[in-house]
């Protein structure tokens, strides 16, 4: 594996690529529909119209210069509350602890800026994620079947303490 880069958001074209992976290899790995991409869409222009650069950042993996993952921290809901958002890492970069760097910077910053807890959602078909969420010491706090993105899920929750 060549060289691996973890680097905040920020350059020209990295906002569109978070969309655009998102769309593609979900749609590819796992028959998602484009009510995902518009999902990954909308978080990400939420984070660029104006976000709290003091709370919320977002990371850009680069392996040998090309952009092969990304995960953002925004603000929660409550108090002392960050939320983990769209972790990716394309496939030709698995296997090479790149989202669990991505991850550790994020769940690291949360800490950092004083939250006191981080929460995500996901779907359990996305097996090599939670994998990654429960090593870091997320515990599964809700899980519920739901159909979104073209696909009957089960949804869940997960809470870390920081």
């Amino acid at each position: 594996m060549g060289d691996v880069r973890i680097r905040q958001l920020g350059e020209p074209g990295d906002l569109g690529w978070v969309v655009l992976a998102h769309g593609e290899l979900y749609a590819q790995e796992y028959g998602w529909d484009t009510s995902f991409e518009a999902l990954v869409a909308r978080i990400v222009a939420d984070l660029a119209a104006g976000h709290d650069a003091a709370r919320e950042r977002a990371w850009i993996a680069e392996l040998d210069g090309r952009r092969v993952g990304c995960v953002f921290c925004v603000a929660g809901d409550e108090p002392g509350t960050a939320q983990l958002r769209i972790l990716l890492v394309h496939p030709d970069a698995r296997g090479h602890g790149v989202g669990t760097r991505l991850v550790d910077a994020c769940v690291a910053f949360a800490r950092e800026r004083g939250y006191t807890r981080m929460r995500l959602w996901t779907n359990d078909v996305l097996a090599a994620a939670r994998r990654i969420y429960l090593a870091t010491g997320f515990r599964l706090v809700a899980q519920e079947p739901h159909r979104s993105f073209g696909a009957e899920l089960v949804g869940q929750d997960y809470e870390l303490e920081l």
